[in-house]
């Protein structure tokens, strides 16, 4: 993370409510969705918020593995596939959700799958943006998303104390 200047914590109440308003936005994109893919590790929370508000029960994952630790991207590894029946019609009528898209690699790969699919994110970086067709915030190419699975409670240093004065 030593090239990342900005942080962005996201407690659980937030995330929650960022990924409700997603499901509010894919509800009227939509009747009913096939099913849902989620690329775990990340799009595992928001897929169970969404697939709640919608109703959808079908989730299926597809498991890529990018980071390899956590403040670096190496070669992106599928751990496993979505199934055959799913891949049926290029994904149309499915919708695809992850926490994040970045650098767009992961989301370039699983879009290849399923080329008709909808892809959602809860946030999305600049790289990103433009393989996904919904999502909520944006924040800058250079700010770290810390998500509340990856937080304990410690002391946040402020803002202004890496500002000479």
């Amino acid at each position: 993370m030593s090239s990342v200047e900005k942080s962005f914590p996201v407690s659980w109440d937030q995330f929650h409510r960022d990924a409700r308003a997603l499901a509010w936005r894919l509800a009227s994109l939509r009747e009913e969705w096939k099913a849902i893919v989620c690329i775990t590790r990340g799009g595992l929370v928001p897929a169970a918020i969404i697939s709640r508000e919608l109703g959808t029960r079908m989730i299926e994952t597809v498991c890529i593995a990018s980071y390899h630790s956590y403040d670096t991207q190496g070669e992106l590894q599928v751990l496993k596939a979505i199934s055959p029946i799913l891949l049926e019609d290029e994904g149309d009528g499915i919708l695809i959700v992850d926490d994040l898209t970045d650098t767009g690699k992961t989301a370039a790969l699983v879009r290849s799958m399923l080329p008709k699919a909808h892809f959602a994110t809860v946030y999305a970086k600049p790289k990103g943006r433009p393989l996904v067709d919904t999502f909520i915030t944006e924040v800058s190419q250079d700010t770290w998303i810390f998500f509340p699975w990856d937080l304990g409670l410690t002391f946040q240093a402020p803002i202004a104390k890496g500002i000479a004065g």
